[in-house]
């Protein structure tokens, strides 16, 4: 199904739109219960291929522990907003779990790998996908909307980017839903005041001349890469020799974790 005028001028516009429903509940029960069941496994290590949070729980390098997983990369409904972003020459960045817990998951405003639009135009964006729902009491996402034009980085023009902004607004939503961030935007989680976790799978996309937030050939074991269609290699850009010149060294950032 194409995108609408109103979700084309979401995206355009306010920088980020909801898509409610598009997890079946079979896909929604067996990506919470392969999420549980990671951080249960790695436990400390958990989120070690990236980077760890301060009053979350995360896991990275999720392409490579599961088809459930998997079966998000391509999805085409957030492939198809996430080119409305970037245009048509995109491949996954990284696929990550990040998880509330109560009382933590408070973010500063920030940009996905501190990015700013350049000449091409916007080169990063975000899928969301909701394990659970998004409340304004759990953590929810807020984000500035239309400040993914604006050409600068809110820890260049706040004096305190934890602080609440006057122009943010609150993302909110039912598990099984999608939420698709043009990761330029001004955005973070907020704090989950209520007793439960919340989670949320972050499938980050990038243009394909930049390098992937995780290195997706270095990080996939050899028979996962071999088990992978033409369409997830293409996607993951296994056999992208621009991409293993732009990725294998580079650097692992986030907007906000050092």
């Amino acid at each position: 199904m194409p995108l609408s005028v109103a979700e084309r001028r979401a995206l355009d516009e306010d920088g980020y739109l909801v898509l409610p429903g598009l997890l079946p509940p079979d896909l929604l029960a067996r990506l919470r219960e392969s999420v549980g069941r990671l951080f249960e496994e790695e436990g400390e290590a958990a989120g070690s291929e990236f980077k760890h949070e301060p009053g979350c729980r995360r896991l990275a390098n999720l392409a490579d522990k599961g088809d459930a997983f998997r079966a998000l990369i391509a999805h085409p409904r957030a492939l198809e907003c996430v080119r409305h972003v970037l245009g048509p020459d995109i491949k996954l960045s990284s696929l990550n779990a990040r998880s509330a817990d109560p009382g933590g998951g408070a973010q500063p405003l920030h940009a996905d790998m501190a990015a700013v639009a350049d000449e091409r135009g916007y080169w990063v964006c975000n899928a969301l996908w909701l394990l659970d729902d998004y409340t304004p009491d759990n953590g929810a996402l807020r984000v500035v909307p239309g400040s993914h034009r604006w050409g600068r980085l809110p820890q260049e023009a706040l004096a305190d980017p934890l602080a609440g902004h006057p122009g943010q607004a609150l993302v909110t939503g039912r598990a099984g839903g999608l939420v698709v961030l043009n990761a330029h935007a001004w955005h973070g989680g907020t704090a989950n005041r209520t007793g439960q976790p919340r989670a949320s799978l972050h499938a980050f996309y990038c243009r394909r001349d930049r390098p992937q937030q995780q290195y997706q050939r270095g990080l996939l074991r050899p028979e996962v890469q071999r088990s992978l269609s033409p369409e997830l290699r293409d996607l993951l850009a296994l056999d992208d020799p621009l991409n293993d010149r732009l990725s294998a060294a580079a650097a692992v950032r986030s907007g906000f974790l050092k």
